[in-house]
């Protein structure tokens, strides 16, 4: 019933964030067969949270009875008994129940937003990362990402303002921020966003390490930008504990270990007037694809993983000038080679 493969995904270029550098990403990816029906998913692992690819294939494997032991269209029960079985590795629960998903909007011939009714053409604009490196190269990604119309640009690594500099050389497009934990104090964090709120920012996502929370609920009341969390929310049970730090969160699939924990932090978020970020790690058109099926919900997205890769093994959505182009295919609406 489960088929599962580690790909090997080349970047374009060298990916640098505060956290290290990387040439490639090795994903796992699955497949789900049940009545001549194939479902997809695929796991992205982060260091930053203790997975590796090793480990998620591991997981996955010891999950594989539970599919047999519940019917696939029961996905809300199945989905818990993986997150039972699965407590360490969120990716792999992420793309076990992708498959799931896909299946089932195959079974049922329609795409995931279709069956949550939501309409594609509401989801807003993502933006186009833009890693740390020198400042030619950042001017060259910068030109090669002309069709985009919001850029986010990877801080905290000491050399902030040469990094925006060479941004600002080029283009005066809208940014968005990420010091991924890198600024280590409230008030460096502080000097570093009123300097930023003159360089047209529109936020900025996690500029202090997850654990400190009181400084960012300092940080948030000075700050003239809003302040989104990344590390510091993983699933809806860490958000009311950070609610008063942030202005936002940035919902990820392999942080939350699936769509439908993503689903839950959504409505979360949203009583508790979060502003909501959807966003990604590196990963192919499938697990990105995945992610857009949920972006009508949310303020502003991140989906541009799958637009670093050298090659991408799928097909799914699309982005023309930073929107999202839905296809009518049923579950995900990917196609490509396992």
């Amino acid at each position: 019933m489960l088929e599962i493969k580690i790909k090997r995904l080349d970047l374009a270029h060298t990916w640098t964030i505060a956290r290290g550098s990387a040439d490639y990403k090795e994903n796992v990816f699955v497949k789900l067969e049940q009545g001549g029906i194939c479902g997809f998913g695929e796991a992205a692992p982060n260091v930053r949270y203790g997975e590796s690819a090793a480990l998620t294939v591991t997981r996955m494997k010891a999950a594989a009875p539970v599919f047999e032991q519940h019917d696939l269209f029961h996905f809300e029960e199945l989905a818990a008994a993986l997150a039972e079985t699965i407590r360490d590795q969120s990716c792999a629960r992420a793309g076990l129940e992708m498959a799931l998903l896909d299946w089932v909007g195959k079974a049922l011939q329609a795409p995931l937003y279709r069956m949550w009714g939501l309409n594609p053409a509401r989801a807003p604009l993502t933006s186009f990362s833009i890693g740390i490196d020198s400042p030619e190269v950042i001017q060259a990604k910068v030109e090669e990402a002309a069709d985009y119309p919001i850029l986010k640009i990877k801080l905290g690594m000491g050399d902030d303002e040469a990094v925006l500099g060479a941004v600002r050389r080029v283009t005066d497009r809208p940014l968005r921020v990420d010091a991924n934990e890198g600024w280590l104090n409230k008030e460096e964090a502080l000097e570093k966003i009123r300097w930023l709120a003159d360089q047209n920012v529109e936020f900025v996502e996690q500029p202090l390490p997850a654990a400190m929370v009181e400084e960012t609920a300092w940080l948030r009341e000075r700050a003239p930008l809003p302040i989104v969390a990344d590390e510091a929310v993983k699933t809806a049970a860490d958000i009311p504990k950070v609610a008063h730090a942030y202005d936002g969160i940035n919902i990820k699939l392999m942080k939350s270990g699936g769509l439908l924990e993503a689903l839950r932090m959504i409505h979360l978020a949203r009583a508790l007037d979060l502003k909501i970020m959807l966003g990604c790690m590196i990963e192919s058109s499938l697990a990105i694809s995945a992610a857009a099926q949920l972006a009508p919900y949310t303020d502003w997205i991140d989906l541009d993983g799958n637009l670093l890769l050298r090659e991408d093994p799928f097909r799914g959505v699309r982005i023309e000038r930073g929107k999202v182009l839905y296809n009518e295919l049923p579950g995900l609406g990917v196609e490509g080679d396992f």
